[in-house]
């Protein structure tokens, strides 16, 4: 079967000349000659195998076929437009989808409000956010199964990713009221792995920077409680079964149980917090939309200060 070119610019010149009926009037509304336009329908006819208008000196008449090609130019114009204003409103990050994988203390600490104000300025983007571990968000973000990346910690640059810190998070010490962390001062790591400890399970970002810190000093660190969750932690240390370290954006996410914070020091450890996205590749509009956002917003401000009673 002959296969019939015709290009959307032939079905405008097309319906322009069906809605006024006359060539001039036609040619002036899409920025032609009469005579080139004369020439496009004469061409569309022959493509298409058909005379689509009877036409004399003054009128200008749709035939049968013509009117059955109406109907159809209709359908795959309204078709085209309609597709083309929503890749337009993509374009403006007004439609579409935006992944971000994060770390759960970073999710829970940074994205409400900023996943609130991006929706506000953006409420027909698809959002989802994927909770994983640090491993987890490097693949997820090399594999383009999300735009975005939130991590903690070190994250070696590289061809396949870029990084962007965003700020710093401080470990403190956390402990039940009435327990070995009462008294108000600054606490050293060598008396903290002396106590019924309540660690993060290994391969989480705490845990390796927990590691870390007990080997810089030297410290033998063997926990008595090992948990996945955060909120796991908050519990296991108010019910007073140990004491943990945790940074400070993780806080909120330990529950409601009563806990004290301490400053923690001998080392003071640190963590950064960055976003990292795939390198030599085009975010879609939305994620740079989320991105310009988050640069522009004081996310230091959203940190809590524990100690702030």
């Amino acid at each position: 079967m002959k296969r019939i070119n015709v290009d959307i610019d032939d079905m405008r010149a097309f319906r322009a000349l069906v809605e006024t009926g006359s060539f001039r009037t036609a040619a002036e509304d899409i920025g032609v000659s009469p005579s080139a336009l004369s020439r496009q329908i004469t061409r569309l006819e022959s493509r298409v195998g058909s005379r689509l208008f009877d036409r004399d000196t003054r009128n200008v008449a749709l035939t049968p076929q013509g009117q059955v090609f109406l109907r159809l130019a209709e359908r795959i114009l309204n078709t085209t437009e309609n597709a083309m204003v929503e890749f337009k409103a993509y374009q403006a990050a007004r439609r579409g989808r935006l992944t971000i994988a994060g770390l759960p203390s970073v999710t829970a600490g940074l994205l409400p409000k900023l996943v609130q104000q991006f929706l506000d300025a953006h409420p027909d983007v698809d959002v989802q956010i994927n909770d994983v571990l640090s491993n987890g968000i490097i693949r997820e973000v090399e594999l383009g199964e999300a735009d975005l990346g939130f991590t903690a910690g070190a994250v070696e640059v590289s061809e396949r990713l870029s990084f962007q810190k965003l700020l710093t998070d401080r470990f403190v010490a956390v402990g039940a009221p009435g327990g070995p962390l009462d008294e108000r001062r600054t606490y050293g790591w060598h008396e903290l792995v002396c106590l019924p400890f309540v660690a993060m399970a290994k391969g989480t970002s705490v845990r390796t920077l927990t590691d870390a810190a007990c080997a810089q000093q030297g410290l033998l660190f063997r926990p008595r409680f090992e948990v996945s969750h955060l909120a796991t932690a908050g519990a296991f240390v108010s019910q007073g079964l140990g004491v943990t370290a945790l940074p400070a954006l993780t806080l909120p996410v330990l529950g409601r149980e009563p806990l004290i914070f301490r400053p923690l020091g001998q080392p003071e450890l640190l963590r950064d917090i960055g976003l990292i996205w795939r390198s030599g590749r085009t975010l879609s509009p939305a994620a740079v939309a989320f991105l310009e956002l988050v640069r522009k917003t004081n996310l230091a401000a959203q940190i809590p200060d524990p100690f702030a009673n």
